[in-house]
């Protein structure tokens, strides 16, 4: 088995176009393809035949994509979507119908939440949340016979909270409920969800796997006799389909996806260790500083990197917040994550505006919770530029 580092640069098959030569798979601009005649049309159309349709149901640059995150997180198969929100939608819409009843870990990404809300509203699916903290030791008592999906997030968004894969994983299997992952936070350079028991993995390649900030896109990862009919089915009428360039530039992105994520984990945990240590900060959030609450499982589970997201609290709650957010330079003040940029923001008034103040509470989502996304920039510059910017509140 090739080691991960040749995995994202090669794939599951060399990226030559079988039709050119080409180096690289090209971007299939085009919204239709042409049959040689009837019967090849027949064969395509009928399934007997691979081939190419209509860009709405798949396209050549798009398909390689699926194939190679399906690789590397060692799924049967992928299905790309236009962005992080229609990889869920699409999976809820597959998997759930009204009444049944979904569990899922809290906090989760605010888009997610609002997501399942209104399921919740419009089509009386039932939702439970239960702590990521205690997520696996709780999951038992709140299954019944309408659970038709376990839904987690690990690290969690924003609190970076762990939930424990295979042990949650182990429950899944025993009452036969399906467990997706959102892997976006950790990619499969850090932690691969199917092999720790998980039958979904979810992605927002909008963040590491791209990596660049420049385009948007999701992915679904998991069982082929479930998302091959998807993409002929919910994903073809629901209409999320990724645009053939945007697959193009998460494909190029995820050739330098391993050097990334190994230089996004070393400076995060750089900064995470001297905000620790910083006397303006009351609480750092983060799976590799030894005293976070599961640091254990999160070395167990995440190949000993921990990604380039942290949270901390500062002291003076959010007004305090307001004022480091205007005093760095370095990182730029925007939502999203995964970039080679440092980003930094304030979720409960951004990324989780979707909550409500109780529900921010119940999260564990504090009024001066700051997220960073740490980039690949130098370690020391970034310090520095907190240093200075805390040092004004």
């Amino acid at each position: 088995m090739k080691k991960i580092d040749t995995r994202v640069v090669h794939g599951p098959r060399h990226e030559h176009d079988p039709l050119t030569g080409a180096h690289r798979i090209p971007i299939y601009l085009t919204s239709t393809f042409v049959f040689k005649d009837t019967k090849h049309a027949e064969r395509v159309f009928s399934g007997e035949e691979h081939g190419f349709i209509y860009s709405r149901r798949s396209n050549p640059t798009v398909e390689y994509l699926e194939e190679k995150v399906a690789y590397l997180e060692r799924a049967e198969a992928g299905l790309a979507t236009a962005s992080g929100m229609a990889a869920l939608n699409s999976l809820f819409v597959k998997l759930l119908r009204s009444g049944d009843r979904v569990i899922a870990s809290s906090p989760l990404y605010g888009g997610t939440y609002a997501l399942l809300e209104l399921f919740k509203d419009r089509f009386g699916i039932l939702v439970d949340y239960i702590p990521a903290t205690e997520f696996h030791l709780k999951l038992e008592s709140f299954i019944d016979d309408r659970t038709k999906l376990i839904y987690i997030e690990t690290p969690a968004n924003p609190t970076l909270d762990i939930v424990d894969i295979e042990k949650t994983a182990k429950i899944s299997k025993k009452y036969g409920i399906p467990l997706a992952v959102d892997n976006t936070f950790a990619t499969p350079i850090i932690q691969r969800p199917i092999e720790l028991g998980a039958d979904f993995v979810v992605h927002s390649m909008t963040k590491y796997l791209s990596g660049h900030g420049d385009t948007l896109a999701g992915i679904i990862c998991g069982p082929a006799d479930v998302l091959k009919p998807m993409k002929n089915k919910e994903l073809r009428f629901l209409g999320g389909i990724l645009s053939p360039f945007n697959a193009y530039l998460v494909l190029r992105g995820i050739k330098t996806l391993a050097v990334r994520m190994r230089k996004h984990s070393e400076n995060a945990m750089k900064v995470a260790e001297f905000l620790h240590d910083h006397p303006k900060v009351e609480k750092v959030m983060y799976p590799g500083l030894p005293d976070h609450p599961l640091h254990e499982v999160a070395k167990k589970q995440m190949n000993g990197m921990y990604s380039g997201v942290l949270s901390f609290i500062v002291k003076g709650g959010r007004e305090a917040g307001r004022k480091l957010l205007e005093s760095v330079e370095i990182p730029s003040l925007a939502v999203s994550l995964g970039d080679t940029d440092s980003l930094i923001e304030h979720p409960a008034s951004m990324t989780h505006a979707t909550y409500s103040e109780e529900e921010l509470r119940k999260a564990g989502i504090h009024g001066g919770l700051i997220r960073l996304s740490v980039g690949i920039e130098d370690a020391e510059d970034l310090i520095q530029d907190l240093d200075r910017a805390l040092s004004k509140i």
